[in-house]
């Protein structure tokens, strides 16, 4: 079993980490505070190569593998959450559905787009009376008589960059009556009549990524925007989050060895009773485990971001293992920076130093694509095989 990366994954993780170290990190404090959505930093990623890390050269990405997308998320998400998250809706939700599913024309007008920086790319699952019930939703998508385009409407609420977007994809009821199967999936142009942006949500975390209701009235989507066939959209949808859990396993690492190393700094440099504090046994037990959970984590991403890239040969799922390493790293991320801020004491719960946010951008990673709880039910079936 070989553990090393090669070099284009190093590369691309040297590339990431520069770039949030310098452009990043030095900014997210008052991204977080002002909630302004860091518009530059993301087009200039998308120029890098960052907003479509596994999107193909000729789609406009960086044509590489699951492995360097979780390198340099974990990178980006060290830096600031924030950032982040808008990075892994583009590369995850976004691109990766059109680039299993879409047509060549839709992945040269929007894969290309949203992989460049151009535009921002969102993904519109969620309807306000359902959240991890997923297939129960009321958005409608109605085939005109003439059959050129589906007549949208209906409401979709947490849409992250919702606010922001210029193209999102949307799933909708195609066939009324026969639950997920009847769901469809669609490309939206938001620049067009008929779609509406509501409030943005002021959230505990991440809060330099914006999220907002949508809605759609008599919203007029052409044919040719389909996402895949009529009735393959929840299928679609689940295929998505499978590789968009392994984005946030990410996430949830590089914001959990953000606060880790935070922590190591501080248990070295104050001093109580005489002593650093990482010299006290309670201490040196918080930092052992905080290690090992961290790096246990480590390995459940990459090994699932190795099996993505090994199953796509053959077209195979890989969601038990994007489960696994979501479940681990986001619980992680949650205990990690509940004991930094503890280590930190006082300190720890200002806002004078970062380890607040961490805490609050955590809590986001136990919840979104998939909470703990629908993680846990997810491994049971597939080792069960009961439903």
């Amino acid at each position: 079993m070989d553990f090393s990366f090669n070099d284009d994954q190093l590369s691309i993780q040297s590339i990431a980490r520069e770039f949030a170290q310098k452009r990043i990190a030095p900014v997210a404090a008052q991204f977080d505070a002002s909630g302004e959505f860091p518009l530059d930093n993301i087009r200039e990623m998308g120029q890098m190569g960052l907003m479509g890390i596994e999107v193909p050269s000729e789609y406009g990405g960086a044509g590489m593998d699951p492995i360097s997308y979780v390198l340099a998320m974990i990178e980006v998400a060290a830096a600031d959450a924030a950032h982040s998250t808008i990075m892994s809706v583009n590369n995850s939700l976004f691109c990766n559905g059109i680039l299993t599913h879409g047509t060549e024309a839709q992945k040269q007008t929007y894969v290309k787009a949203i992989a460049t920086g151009e535009a921002i790319g969102a993904y519109a699952l969620t309807e306000p009376q359902s959240g991890s019930d997923a297939s129960n939703m009321h958005t409608r998508a109605v085939k005109s008589e003439d059959g050129t385009h589906f007549v949208i409407n209906g409401k979709k609420s947490w849409i992250t960059s919702g606010p922001v977007a210029k193209y999102i994809v949307l799933f909708a009821i195609t066939k009324p009556g026969i639950g997920a199967k009847g769901v469809s999936a669609f490309i939206i142009d938001t620049e067009k009549e008929g779609f509406h942006r509501g409030k943005t949500e002021p959230k505990l975390g991440i809060r330099a990524s914006a999220t907002c209701e949508i809605e759609f009235v008599d919203y007029k989507c052409p044919v040719e925007n389909l996402l895949g066939e009529e009735g393959q959209g929840f299928k679609i949808a689940m295929g998505v989050l499978d590789a968009g859990r392994i984005g946030i396993a990410s996430q949830a690492l590089g914001i959990a060895r953000a606060a880790y190393e935070a922590t190591l700094d501080w248990s070295r440099e104050r001093k109580a009773f005489g002593q650093p504090i990482g010299a006290f046994q309670m201490t040196q037990s918080k930092i052992a485990d905080m290690k090992c959970k961290l790096d246990a984590a480590m390995l459940l991403t990459l090994r699932a971001a190795w099996t993505k890239q090994e199953v796509a040969k053959t077209g195979g799922r890989f969601g038990n293992e994007a489960s696994m390493a979501k479940l681990v790293a986001s619980e992680t991320a949650m205990w990690i920076t509940h004991q930094a801020i503890q280590i930190h004491g006082g300190m720890g719960y200002s806002k004078e130093m970062p380890l607040e946010r961490y805490f609050r951008d955590a809590k986001i990673t136990e919840i979104y694509e998939g909470t703990s709880e629908i993680q846990r039910m997810v491994i049971a079936r597939n080792e069960t095989g009961l439903r």
